[in-house]
């Protein structure tokens, strides 16, 4: 699992806000909840407003069960409160703190259909991207939790620009986007080995072009000038190496480059190295020598 998220990120905020919002929105004399069975005897009954107090005490003192069925007993006997909307949330975090990401993604989808314009929407977005975030799984496996969550970070940095979550969000793309590529580089390592090299630069040029910032750029040009080499493809070696050189001149994998240029004897005309280094430089540069097959 890909866990890089603190607990306690923004869980203080989020109690403390919602303990303010919810203070004083109950109304008095609201009925009782029902009796508990023999087997609830551990949950405290009350009015929505005891109920809520009690859930939030829980989370406090990490009794996240009984946190949740605080906030669900709420919900049950009293829809209509002042509470009930910030019951909902607090039961999505709550199911969130013991690992059980999908019901906390169906809650907080709950809150958000019933509460778009609600301010604490936009904690509501973050939280639902961290249950996607922590169910990523490691590069062997298959990668859809991966894309998920990427599509859930993406979602709270295009709605709430500026914000402490999208900030947060965006940390996570970038690791999100490096665990892909990682993904692709694994395949294209085993199609280099079985000698499919065609589906082996496929892979390869994928992270070149469409993971120019994480960390697998320069083993996946070092990769392909590997395949260019073992397929007599020359020139397509020298250009790669070139780009290799250029972007990453002291990285171990343009030494590993540069060895194998020697063992072919190409290293003669390595020193023409491109004279830009700007956005999209790696997709103009590519694009110029990458239709081989």
């Amino acid at each position: 699992m890909l866990k890089h998220i603190s607990r306690g990120f923004f869980s203080v905020l989020l109690v403390t806000s919602l303990v303010a919002c919810g203070s004083g929105s109950g109304s008095k004399g609201e009925k009782k909840t029902l009796e508990t069975s023999s087997s609830e005897a551990n949950v405290k009954q009350g009015t929505a407003e005891q109920l809520y107090n009690n859930g939030i005490d829980a989370i406090k003192t990490k009794h996240y069960k009984l946190a949740t069925k605080q906030f669900e007993l709420l919900q049950e006997n009293f829809p209509y409160s002042g509470y009930a909307p910030n019951a909902q949330l607090m039961q999505g975090y709550a199911f969130y703190l013991q690992n059980k990401y999908p019901e906390a993604v169906k809650q907080l989808e709950t809150f958000l259909q019933l509460h778009p314009n609600s301010p604490d929407a936009p904690y509501a977005f973050y939280l639902r991207a961290l249950c996607y975030y922590e169910r990523i799984s490691d590069v062997t496996r298959d990668q859809q939790s991966t894309l998920e969550a990427l599509s859930a970070l993406n979602d709270v940095v295009n709605r709430f620009p500026g914000t402490s979550y999208a900030r947060d969000a965006q940390l996570k793309i970038d690791l999100c986007r490096d665990h892909l590529a990682g993904k692709e580089m694994l395949v294209g390592r085993f199609y280099e080995q079985q000698k499919n090299y065609e589906a082996a630069i496929t892979r390869f040029q994928r992270v070149i072009l469409d993971y120019q910032t994480t960390n697998h750029v320069a083993e996946a040009l070092h990769r392909s000038v590997e395949i260019y080499l073992k397929l007599g493809l020359t020139d397509q070696a020298r250009k790669t190496a070139s780009i290799l050189g250029y972007n990453y001149p002291n990285s171990t994998w343009y030494r590993y480059t540069y060895n194998d240029l020697k063992k072919y004897k190409l290293t003669s005309n390595q020193t023409e190295h491109p004279t830009a280094k700007n956005p999209g430089f790696f997709r103009r540069t590519w694009n110029s020598f990458t239709s081989l097959f």
